[in-house]
């Protein structure tokens, strides 16, 4: 019975020496809690909208009134035409717009039915749904608030739902430029860092070294095969998307290109990264797969809207180089938006790059 006390007292201590095991024990379970707990959620709140009121009656400021303070709604501005709409939605000022005619007032009390106009942003299927049932949900109280007020007759008020971008709703539109993060995260960040950590494994890191080449020449030669083969993945994506998905690239491609290739050397200098960090191929595989990949999926807009996550974790999303890229993919491939749309986009993730680059080299040299 000794003995077996002393292989359980053996094996606490070989556990407690060991930092990243005891991270990965106590500390992963909570940070996993906390992000499925505030992350996964089928509410939407805080959408962003736009008004276009021309009845400016008090039966129609009060309609705006009811959907601003709703929590799922915030009104962001009004507009003076109906063509101003796109231009918010492409500059990402809002996801929806409310339209009502004139004599919405007169329609509804004297012939008992009267119409408003919902355009809403549906690069993402699943949010856009979901807002028009909350906006048909408020629209509907209102209804029933006037006729309790006014005691008799019947009033309907009648949604007329036009969808931007994609009118099918297909879910296709929104897993794409999701899809292609996740897919070039896995092959140049995890893929590019077990590959270097494999020579320090095996002890071939330090014979190349010794060899003529620089050690920066070497790194570069361990990177330049992934940024080629995600590449041809990008390429491979994309034509999966328009022939089979009939996901239509509505933006310029040779702009969605550069776009890739901005991401592919961001997350490159990434894995670069966590090469220089970790010792063994498990470390860099862990880091890697629940560091990234797991924050990646969650937390990039890919699945849930970043709006609608607390503040640390939305400040997590914007670290992430695939919240950047998915935002700016969908602007390009399925709004159609020029370079001038995603500039800032591109400027964060060259930043990212440089620095991410810079701080690798600096670690690698330091290692050797």
């Amino acid at each position: 019975m000794n003995q077996f006390f002393s292989f359980i007292k053996k094996e606490i201590f070989h556990i407690t020496r060991d930092f990243r095991t005891m991270l990965m024990l106590l500390i992963m379970p909570i940070a996993l809690l906390m992000i499925f707990g505030f992350a996964i959620t089928t509410e939407i709140k805080n959408t962003s909208f736009i008004v276009l009121d021309d009845s400016k009656t008090i039966e129609s400021r009060q309609l705006i009134e009811r959907l601003n303070a709703s929590k799922y709604f915030d009104l962001t501005g009004y507009l003076n035409k109906l063509e101003e709409v796109e231009q918010f939605f492409r500059l990402g000022k809002a996801k929806l717009a409310v339209v009502i005619p004139q004599g919405f007032d007169k329609d509804l009390y004297h012939q008992g039915v009267s119409e408003v106009q919902l355009i809403v942003d549906a690069s993402d299927p699943n949010e856009a749904s979901t807002v028009v049932s909350y906006l048909q949900q408020i629209i509907g109280d209102y209804q029933n608030q006037q006729m309790n007020k006014l005691g008799s007759g019947s009033y309907i008020i009648k949604s007329q739902v036009k969808m931007l971008y994609n009118p099918q709703l297909e879910s296709a539109y929104n897993f794409v430029p999701g899809i292609m993060g996740l897919v070039l995260m896995l092959i140049c960040c995890m893929m590019t860092s077990i590959s270097i950590v494999k020579e320090k494994e095996q002890g071939t890191m330090e014979i190349l070294l010794v060899s003529p080449v620089k050690p920066i020449s070497i790194v570069l030669a361990k990177v330049v095969p992934y940024f080629i083969v995600s590449l041809i993945d990008v390429f491979s994506i994309l034509i999966i998307s328009v022939t089979i998905l009939e996901v239509p690239i509505a933006g310029n491609l040779v702009l969605l290109i550069f776009l890739c290739t901005i991401f592919i050397l961001s997350t490159l200098s990434l894995g670069l990264l966590i090469s220089s960090i970790t010792e063994t191929q498990q470390a860099a595989m862990l880091i890697s797969a629940m560091g990234l990949m797991l924050p990646t999926l969650l937390l990039s807009g890919l699945i849930f809207p970043v709006e609608n996550m607390p503040l640390p974790l939305r400040v997590i999303s914007t670290i992430l180089p695939a919240t950047w890229f998915i935002t700016a993919v969908k602007d390009v491939m399925i709004k159609g938006l020029g370079f001038f749309a995603i500039w800032k986009e591109c400027l964060i993730l060259i930043g990212m790059t440089l620095f991410l680059l810079v701080i690798s080299v600096k670690m690698f040299k330091n290692r050797l």
